[in-house]
């Protein structure tokens, strides 16, 4: 498909779905459908890349909530399937983590504090 048949298919999609531009499709970090096709009709066609400009799935759910919607999104945008959207990376944690269950409690200053020593 040439650059201007995509201009074109997008701009018709934007206008069919004109009614739910404001739709969140992150709820985390804000970001409506309308932001995220503008994004890609400016040209951002990865995940990674509408993770660096609009900075959704880097909310507190981590894209568990978004990723597969903006997936759909962008594949629509894109006219492919899917599976074929390369999907964005990941960092750990993935899932929330408490600060607890990454230290060990019987090492370090706070075990020391919790025996009533001083670290000092």
């Amino acid at each position: 498909m040439k650059s201007e048949e995509r201009t074109a298919r997008t701009e018709e999609q934007v206008e069919a779905g004109s009614d739910d531009r404001d739709l969140l499709v992150c709820r985390c970090e804000e970001i409506t459908l309308g932001e995220i096709r503008a994004a890609i009709d400016e040209g951002i066609t990865t995940p990674n890349g509408l993770k660096r400009r609009l900075r959704i799935g880097m909310g507190l759910c981590q894209g568990r909530t978004c990723r597969l919607l903006l997936t759909r999104v962008l594949a629509e945008r894109l006219g492919v399937k899917p599976e074929d959207v390369t999907p964005a990376t990941f960092r750990p944690p993935v899932r929330p983590v408490r600060l607890a269950a990454l230290a060990d409690e019987r090492d370090g200053p706070l075990a020391d504090r919790r025996e009533g020593t001083s670290a000092d």
